[in-house]
């Protein structure tokens, strides 16, 4: 018997009931309705932390540490793969992070774009419900894992709150006060650490205000968020804060249903298709996969083009001085450095790819930092360079499923880029920091991004 969970991008993993603590296994009971933990066979643990709660306890460095370990450049090893062997029979997570008593599940990689693409596009034939047996026992019946018709009824529903044009109504009044406000407590100090005092918090209070919560209540949502994100870290605490999160989102939105308001779940509880509604379950299930979504996608992608700008301090100049290459700096960060490298699919039928057969059941994980270096789709491919010809990437995945969320996380990366640009002149690597590094094998974001400027 054994709890699957999986983090972003659906690489399932097993934990064994008798490692779960009493707490989160009633928390598990919370969340799934009362539906008891069903048996299952096989996956993947991304952490060897199943702590049991209990002193000083600090969620970056939990949530910092969750997946991937220290690996800084993986994409060596892509290359060779998507030359040798474009679809793989296996996974990258080695045995050697799988703790004793887990068991590995027969599975397939995809490491070509094309073969990639193909995969994601293609939801008939490449399913998103085997969520709804991982993450879903988390976060409840989720737009992730649902397929058409059913998905594209709820993303309908859900779409116009963050449609382009929708967001950039909270650009001025609310997005960029709040980055300016972070910015606030360090701009006359003369150095900063962006990731733990900008792009970490920024996401989630920013989220917080879209949704219309109190700042009254920030503190104690901050922290329900980043302990939620972390599953993978703290499985007790995680699921202990799916919880609180839902319980939370429920007395909100019968708040909503009985007086709307300007914010995000008054959308979501007034969205009306055809007579179609949200009932309060799908909206609990959508706000809970926002905050990993949402959040993590902006802290990991804003924090990863900060780096590749500093460490490449002749595009850094060129974008200060040209703010229309803006937009392509965020395009060729997420190419180069996808915050999230791995997406999972399940074959609905026997299906080939690239020369492949994977039967009808079978787990194949499109790699999305592999696809993104293809070389046959550019020049140069593991090269940051914010003046080539921009091509559609797959850092946001691509097809029906294509995050929701990607046009928030574009603007908010917009938001800070521009705001540390305009606030902290001189803007510079600090060279006695600690080794930065952008690292990680499934989730891929800097160590720390520690910077001079002149104040």
């Amino acid at each position: 018997m054994g709890l699957v969970i999986c983090c972003g991008g659906g690489l399932p993993l097993t934990v064994p009931i008798d490692l779960i603590p009493g707490v989160a296994r009633s928390a598990l009971s919370d969340v799934a309705g009362g539906t008891p933990i069903p048996g299952t066979e096989g996956g993947w643990v991304m952490s060897e932390q199943l702590r049991s709660g209990g002193g000083e306890y600090d969620p970056f460095e939990a949530f910092d540490d969750v997946i991937g370990g220290d690996l800084r450049d993986p994409y060596p090893d892509l290359a060779d793969k998507r030359a040798a062997t474009p679809v793989w029979k296996g996974s990258l997570i080695g045995a050697d992070m799988i703790p004793e008593g887990m068991v590995m599940t027969e599975s397939w990689t995809a490491f070509r774009f094309e073969d990639c693409s193909r995969i994601l596009r293609s939801a008939k034939t490449f399913s998103s419900t085997g969520y709804d047996s991982t993450i879903g026992l988390v976060m409840g019946h989720m737009i992730l894992g649902m397929d058409d018709p059913e998905h594209r009824l709820h993303r309908n529903l859900v779409a116009n709150a963050f449609r382009e044009k929708s967001l950039a109504r909270w650009e001025l009044d609310l997005i960029a006060p709040i980055c300016n406000e972070l910015i606030d407590r360090f701009a006359r100090r003369g150095r900063a650490e962006l990731v733990r005092e900008l792009t970490f918090e920024f996401p989630v209070r920013v989220i917080a205000r879209l949704l219309g919560l109190p700042e009254a209540d920030f503190a104690q949502f901050q922290r329900w968020s980043i302990e939620l994100i972390g599953l993978g870290a703290d499985i007790e605490r995680g699921l202990a804060a799916s919880v609180n999160l839902k319980n939370y989102f429920a007395d909100v939105v019968a708040d909503r249903r009985r007086s709307p308001r300007q914010d995000v779940i008054s959308d979501l509880v007034t969205a009306d298709i055809d007579g179609e509604k949200l009932t309060d379950e799908a909206i609990y299930a959508f706000l809970l996969l926002l905050l990993p979504a949402g959040a993590e996608t902006t802290y990991r992608s804003s924090g990863n083009l900060l780096y590749l700008l500093l460490t490449h301090p002749d595009q850094l100049v060129a974008v200060q001085k040209d703010r229309s290459l803006v937009d392509r700096a965020i395009e060729e960060g997420l190419r180069l450095e996808p915050p999230l490298l791995m997406i999972n699919r399940t074959a609905t039928s026997d299906v080939e790819v690239g020369g492949v057969t994977i039967p009808a059941g079978g787990d194949i994980t499109t790699c999305l930092g592999s696809a993104n270096h293809d070389e046959e789709r550019w020049d140069d491919p593991d090269t940051f360079d914010i003046f080539r010809t921009p091509q559609q990437h797959l850092a946001f995945a691509f097809g029906p499923h294509m995050c929701l969320g990607m046009h928030l996380a574009r603007l908010e990366t917009r938001v800070v880029l521009n705001a540390v640009l305009d606030r902290l002149p001189g803007l510079r690597l600090d060279p006695d920091g600690d080794d930065p590094h952008i690292r990680g094998l499934i989730f891929r974001s800097p160590t720390s991004v520690p910077v001079l400027f002149d104040a």
